[in-house]
């Protein structure tokens, strides 16, 4: 039987490696969730999400709400419902530390885009299968 420290373990390895999660409000929108790219670091909470201001869960978000992200690996080896608040993090210091090419991609004006939100993900709880 796998612990739960292994299996908390395998779930970050797994997010490493693919990063798309789908993300979604907790009783909005009839559960629609959306693809997202999951930025994270030391392989635990929180989870960032970098968006443009007219993605609808920045408008469903209001200041902060209950949501659920969940993963399933390429290799179907891992998956995974991740629920918890969802807030815009607008501290200029983390979209530095998490900006990448990855992101540069997608965002025009950089950094200083005026449609870039940085959605915030505090888990409170998971359940991962093997």
């Amino acid at each position: 039987m796998t612990n739960t420290a292994d299996m908390e373990a395998k779930f970050w390895a797994a997010l490493k490696s693919d990063r798309t999660m789908m993300l979604g409000i907790d009783g909005a929108q009839d559960g629609q969730v959306r693809p997202m790219t999951a930025q994270f670091e030391d392989d635990r909470s929180p989870i960032w999400f970098f968006c443009a201001s007219d993605n609808s869960l920045v408008s469903l978000l209001g200041s902060a709400h209950r949501a659920i992200a969940t993963f399933a690996a390429k290799d179907h080896e891992v998956f995974a419902s991740v629920h918890g608040r969802l807030s815009l993090d607008t501290d200029p210091a983390t979209i530095d530390r998490l900006w990448n090419p990855h992101v540069a991609a997608w965002f025009e004006n950089g950094r200083n885009d005026p449609k870039l939100r940085l959605l915030r993900l505090d888990a409170e709880s998971a359940e991962i299968w093997l």
